[in-house]
């Protein structure tokens, strides 16, 4: 698929504990050929994760999701997937026959020290939805203008899906204590008096009392993520997040051993069927994984 990696990259590598934000699609879906004008859209066999929260959402299309802990969870736009890694899960994403078109994005957040080592879980909800001049907002982390998701955080967080008609200035409440990212997924869009053009990111830095989105002769969306800053020390490698390059290594150790050469489902990742078997880790760079925060 076409998948923009919005963060981490050079000079932003969280907002708030929101470490990871892929961007992708629209993709049309074929029915399992790219000659048919499509591609064969999202097939993602089990694989680990440790140490974070993965949160889905979709603008289009349909995707059914397995994990370790026994979920089956189909998910739709205006729907959340939220899954906490802990200490250790697998799972399975993968689009259904019925999507035509794919497109959303796929967040991690990066869990603090207090929660990282504890068991995995699996949640799903309908986003609450609130709206702000003649915008609608859906608010599928945190709270905002008054609705609270039912998401699980264990730091302080928003996420919002912002639908914004042309020719509107809207006035977003802000944290003063949270640090937010504005990524624009479509239309003419101007963030705090900054052109921000379609699949890039606007940031704001604690101290901001709102956020003023404005858009021109289209209309637009805009997705709005934010948070207190996160100032523990992180290493991000493959699916894994840790602390440092010996714990990261130990936990690809551990999936090697335990699942794609062991097959045990009784360890720590547990385990998902799926026809082809879990993805293997890659090797592990040659020089030592560097913390950063």
């Amino acid at each position: 698929m076409n998948v923009r990696r919005t963060i981490p990259r050079i000079g932003r590598t969280t907002i708030g504990a929101w470490c990871f934000l892929d961007h992708y699609g629209p993709n049309l879906v074929s029915t399992g050929s790219t000659n048919e004008g499509g591609d064969v859209g999202m097939a993602v066999p089990p694989h680990p994760h440790t140490g974070l929260q993965t949160v889905s959402w979709l603008f289009e299309g349909e995707i059914e999701h397995y994990d370790s802990v026994g979920s089956h969870q189909l998910i739709n736009p205006g729907e959340v997937n939220l899954m906490t890694a802990g200490r250790g899960i697998q799972h399975v994403e993968v689009s259904t026959p019925a999507t035509k078109r794919l497109h959303g994005v796929q967040l991690w957040v990066a869990l603090p020290d207090s929660a990282r080592h504890g068991l995995p879980f699996f949640e799903h909800h309908v986003a609450p939805r609130v709206s702000v001049g003649g915008a609608s907002v859906t608010v599928f982390v945190g709270d905002m203008l008054g609705v609270t998701a039912p998401t699980t955080v264990f730091t302080p967080l928003v996420g919002a899906e912002i639908v914004i008609p042309a020719g509107e200035r809207i006035e977003l409440p802000a944290n003063p204590e949270f640090e937010y990212g504005v990524l624009v997924d479509s239309g003419d869009v101007v963030v705090n008096g900054e052109v921000v053009e379609p699949a890039h990111l606007a940031y704001a830095p604690t101290g901001a009392h709102t956020i003023v989105v404005e858009t021109g002769d289209q209309p637009a969306r805009v997705l709005l993520i934010g948070g207190v800053p996160f100032t523990e020390k992180l290493v991000m490698w493959w699916n894994f997040v840790g602390r440092d390059h010996d714990e990261i290594e130990a936990f690809r150790a551990r999936w090697q051993s335990e699942v794609v050469d062991g097959g045990d489902r009784e360890g720590d990742f547990g385990f998902v069927p799926y026809p082809t078997g879990p993805l293997p880790a890659p090797e592990m760079p040659t020089v030592r994984l560097r913390a950063r925060g």
